[in-house]
């Protein structure tokens, strides 16, 4: 039901007159009676639409109304009170005024309200043109009414070249798992660890958008946000609601890392990310942590010396209990009960080893064919023997684990070996197979066949001979050695 108090002024007028004379249409009096028909309602008490006090309307009033409204088709709009001619004018801005406001506006678009104010009664004493200046109520009635707001300050991506303004506009998908918000928070409160050291917190949390449910949430005791944190709350989050269609987050490094964007790639899940420096594009995610901090820190206060496993249990607890199952305002009902009862399109997640083989970033090393051996960030890693004869080696490499990387078949995608780093000492026991293909069963390479002059060769031997030309060197053959020579020198 609309509720009487918000309605206009005007509005509930044209109720209220209409509410008096509708019972001169509903039972029309006969003919030579509706003199005392007006005369009745005119004894009758009524409440006033404004103030509610219990009023009476004269018979010349009333009479008034009916015949105003007795050939209209819609009699409450032709009793609403009339909109003044003069509204939106401001009559006691003048125009040099207004001249003065927009000018100061336009070249201080970052003013407030009364830095204008107080700049316009400067220069109205040193020009007498401007004449008496409105009150300052007027003056923001003025500049709110003709658009003269204060402007934000830009942000970075809005002073670029080339950048056109958009309108802002709240969204929504229709399905439940189409499209997940992840982001991070840096917490306002340290923890304490077991080496007794303070170190910040950092939340990572996604949520789906069509039904607000939190699939994971989980505390990192790290300085700043990184790959190796995201990725492994992100996986958290797959396995318990299953993989979405689309993920938005920010420009954050941990988004744009090459294992992000082709684990979410090899996953089948589209990636968005928000402009920069556009956290409202993201406003689902940043309502959240105002819950977090609200609620959830809030009733943390009592522990002196929170620690990271006690901040985790409560915000798991926190989100399953309560946030998950709490009326979402805008929504009408609670995110699991949106979630389970919505279209959903979400997919089984994959086996752990999948989501971990799956956010990995590819590269191409070349294998030392020496040791066969590889290097990757600085680290050697053993190539098995079976893959020894492969010049270049595709690679998946996670940059926050480096005790093994994945050999991959870069035409099929699929898995091949393991590498593990290089072990000197379990190398010295002296011991090696047998390698067998074009080697000796010793390890040695095999003698080459006696077969004589290559072909090449003797084509070219035989054209060089047609040519008729003398072998272009000379024969040195001599009949004494120089160490002779010398004895016969030294004798004499």
């Amino acid at each position: 039901m609309t509720d009487e108090t918000n309605a206009p002024a005007r509005v509930r007028w044209a109720r209220f007159r209409f509410s008096i004379i509708s019972q001169l249409f509903a039972s029309p009096p006969a003919a030579g009676d509706l003199q005392s028909a007006i005369l009745e309602l005119a004894q009758r008490q009524w409440r006033h639409p404004s103030t509610n006090e219990v009023v009476r309307i004269s018979a010349k009033t009333i009479e008034r109304w009916f015949y105003m409204v007795r050939h209209e088709d819609n009699p409450i709009v032709a009793l609403e009170r009339k909109v003044p001619s003069h509204v939106g004018s401001h009559r006691k801005v003048s125009k040099a005024a207004d001249e003065a406001i927009r000018a100061l506006r336009r070249d201080h678009p970052r003013w407030s309200y009364q830095l204008i104010y107080d700049n316009l009664l400067a220069i109205a004493r040193q020009d007498t043109k401007l004449g008496a200046l409105p009150s300052y109520p007027t003056v923001c009635r003025f500049m709110k009414h003709h658009g003269l707001l204060r402007h934000r300050k830009p942000r970075r991506h809005e002073l670029e070249e080339g950048f056109v303004p958009r309108e802002r506009r709240s969204f929504e998908v229709s399905h439940v798992h189409a499209l997940w918000h992840s982001d991070f928070h840096e917490g306002k409160r340290k923890v304490l660890t077991a080496n007794g050291d303070r170190k910040p917190v950092v939340l990572f949390a996604t949520l789906d958008d069509c039904s607000r449910l939190c699939c994971h949430a989980q505390w990192y005791a790290i300085d700043r946000e990184n790959t190796a944190s995201f990725v492994h709350g992100l996986c958290q989050g797959f396995q318990k609601r299953g993989l979405p269609r689309a993920l938005l987050t920010d420009n954050g490094s941990p988004m744009l890392a090459a294992e992000t964007r082709e684990g979410l790639e090899r996953l089948s899940v589209e990636q968005f990310t928000t402009l920069s420096q556009s956290p409202e594009q993201n406003g689902k995610q940043e309502v959240f942590w105002s819950q977090v901090e609200g609620r959830l820190m809030a009733m943390l206060d009592g522990e002196k010396e929170l620690t990271l496993e006690l901040l985790n249990r409560a915000t798991q607890a926190w989100i399953e209990q309560e946030y998950n199952r709490s009326i979402h305002r805008e929504l009408g009902q609670s995110p699991i009960e949106r979630c389970l009862l919505g279209p959903s399109v979400g997919r089984p997640c994959p086996s752990s080893d999948a989501l971990r083989l799956a956010f990995r970033m590819q590269t191409s090393r070349k294998q030392r064919r020496s040791d066969g051996t590889l290097t990757v960030l600085g680290i050697r890693y053993e190539v098995p023997p079976a893959y020894r004869t492969l010049l270049r080696m595709t690679v998946h490499v996670a940059r926050w684990d480096l005790s093994c990387i994945e050999l991959m078949d870069p035409r099929r995608g699929t898995h091949l070996a393991t590498l593990y780093p290089l072990d000197k000492e379990r190398n010295a026991d002296r011991q090696r197979r047998a390698l067998v293909g074009s080697t000796t069963q010793s390890g040695t390479l095999a003698e080459p066949a006696a077969t004589g002059t290559a072909p090449l060769l003797r084509q070219l031997m035989a054209e060089y001979a047609a040519t008729g030309l003398p072998p272009a060197y000379v024969t040195c053959n001599p009949t004494k050695s120089v160490d002779d020579d010398t004895e016969e020198t030294e004798e004499q």
